[in-house]
């Protein structure tokens, strides 16, 4: 099995396994058929071999990026330009993929990225909160809820990466303190 098969299988396969009942709702863009259809675009693309991948991991999916696109950091804009996959998804930038892209271009482009690194989120699920992103730690109890969600789902990512020696977090601040306890 392909790692790009890897991803497809754990991604599309995303599931809560109970209801979060506080107000927050849950973002799963995988749902959709047009966002499967994409990412597998981008996962062939990127990941049609079995090469270890270092995991980046960000906080969770925000509703311009990857809560649109299913993938980590890249919104409609950058999925086009940077990576060469067309999309039928409302043209909004987000500021985060900006900032990500512009990193990956100075690495030397998409293609040189992604055959070292795989972009993701501790929590792979997206959450909204009166129509804004929320973040997995934002709320106790959706920490609380989350966390054999979260666990069990980074376990399958470091799996599913093939390189167990080395996680990077991106940031230092609440992202990396949950990670460290």
């Amino acid at each position: 099995m392909l790692l790009s098969d890897k991803l497809r299988d754990f991604y599309f396969n995303l599931q809560l396994s109970e209801q979060l009942n506080i107000g927050i709702g849950v973002m799963n863009p995988y749902n959709e058929s047009h966002v499967r259809e994409v990412c597998s675009q981008f996962f062939n693309k990127y990941f049609s071999d079995n090469n270890k991948r270092i995991l980046i991991l960000g906080i969770n999916p925000g509703r311009f990026g990857a809560g649109v696109t299913g993938i980590t950091f890249t919104d409609p804009v950058r999925l086009e330009k940077e990576c060469g996959i067309q999309n039928n998804f409302r043209k909004n930038p987000e500021v985060s993929s900006v900032f990500i892209y512009d990193m990956i271009k100075e690495y030397g482009g998409s293609s040189e990225f992604y055959s070292h690194f795989i972009l993701t989120a501790v929590c792979p699920l997206g959450f909204i909160k009166s129509g804004k992103n929320i973040n997995y730690y934002d709320s106790r109890e959706l920490t609380l809820h989350l966390s054999d969600f979260i666990i069990k789902t980074l376990k399958q990512q470091v799996s599913i990466s093939g390189f167990t020696e080395t996680v990077i977090c991106l940031g230092e601040g609440k992202n990396y303190n949950y990670l460290n306890n």
